[in-house]
């Protein structure tokens, strides 16, 4: 006995609706990974990079120092390395062409304060036992 031709017919057209619904699902999912795969990351804000800095006023006198800065929109994480040590910076933002650093160490707790002018930093720095003074920074390579 054979089935009725439109049975048949019938099955066929399942067959295939099955085959192309498969190949749509896997068309999607392979534009999907291309897409992500191709998706560009944010690129760095102006300050994420390397800047050499030096503070003035110190009682031991000036110092250089190193920034190493990510930027991300308002917000900028990083750490700072001198010859008395190195620590992760504890909060940072920039806002208006003005950065705040706040960095937790040994020797307490440190505000930088700074305006950014023609790719330079200029500014104050304090510490929480009263000291305080200025230093300025230029950028000397940029993060990739």
């Amino acid at each position: 006995l054979r089935p009725p031709m439109y049975l048949l017919e019938e099955g066929q057209v399942m067959r295939k609706s099955r085959l192309l619904s498969t190949l749509c699902l896997i068309t999607l999912v392979a534009f999907g990974a291309l897409g992500s795969s191709s998706e560009k990351k944010p690129s760095p804000g102006p300050l994420s990079g390397t800047w050499e800095c030096m503070s003035h006023g110190r009682p031991q006198g000036d110092m250089a120092f190193t920034l190493y800065l990510e930027q991300d929109k308002e917000i900028v994480t990083g750490s700072v390395s001198s010859p008395i040590g190195g620590d992760e910076i504890t909060s940072g933002s920039f806002k208006r062409k003005l950065l705040e650093l706040q960095i937790d160490t040994q020797q307490g707790k440190y505000v930088i304060m700074g305006k950014l002018e023609k790719g330079q930093f200029t500014g104050t720095w304090t510490l929480d036992n009263g000291e305080k003074g200025t230093w300025e920074g230029k950028k000397v390579s940029a993060n990739k």
